[in-house]
């Protein structure tokens, strides 16, 4: 589900708050732990996060809850952490297969090494066969709550295997932007001969 939004800058801990207001409006989201929102695109800097005119937030949620959600966000205005955004109106967008997806943070261990492991014996458990490639560390905070891992790029990737991990994600906090994957350039045939 994409909603247009109107605002302008947003604390860098914007998910949280964004997040509260959500489901202060729809408070069945935050019974369905499959929903996500998708982290917000814009420029960010040392005040936080700037959006663009044409911004969109965009949330994964089953198709049962989707126009119920709309019908109670589009027009409503938020307030997050003290600014204000406004909701536009919401569209469907499908989920497509990509051979190449990749997530701005998937939550775990400070550690790399264990981090990597730990990824693998979850696509191991789905049963999804790629190649990972581990970005950098990143943490979301802000007074009371933070959550840390990494970017995470999962290429090579069949069709099937692309759609079940863009559905269900990988890692906690998704209600936060976490572990939700999206469609990236396609990378191939790293360590072939």
């Amino acid at each position: 589900m994409v909603f247009d939004l109107d605002g302008g800058m947003l604390p860098a801990a914007y998910p949280f708050a964004l997040w509260g207001a959500l489901i202060y409006r729809v408070p069945q989201l935050a019974e369905e732990e499959s929903i996500g929102v998708l982290p917000l695109r814009g420029t960010g800097n040392k005040e936080g996060l700037l959006l663009p005119r044409r911004a969109k937030m965009v949330m994964r949620l089953p198709t049962t809850l989707a126009d119920y959600a709309a019908a109670r966000l589009a027009g409503q205005q938020f307030d997050i952490a003290g600014r204000t955004v406004r909701l536009g109106t919401a569209k469907t967008r499908p989920i497509h297969p990509f051979p190449t997806i990749h997530s701005h943070l998937v939550t775990g261990t400070s550690d790399e090494v264990l981090f990597v492991e730990h990824i693998n014996a979850q696509l191991g458990e789905m049963r999804i066969k790629g190649k990972l490639i581990c970005g950098k560390s990143r943490t979301i905070s802000d007074d009371s709550q933070s959550v840390q891992g990494y970017s995470l790029v999962v290429h090579d990737l069949r069709p099937e295997a692309s759609l079940h991990l863009q559905f269900v994600g990988l890692g906690a906090g998704r209600q936060f932007g976490c572990g939700i994957f999206v469609p990236s350039k396609v990378i191939s045939g790293l360590g072939e001969d």
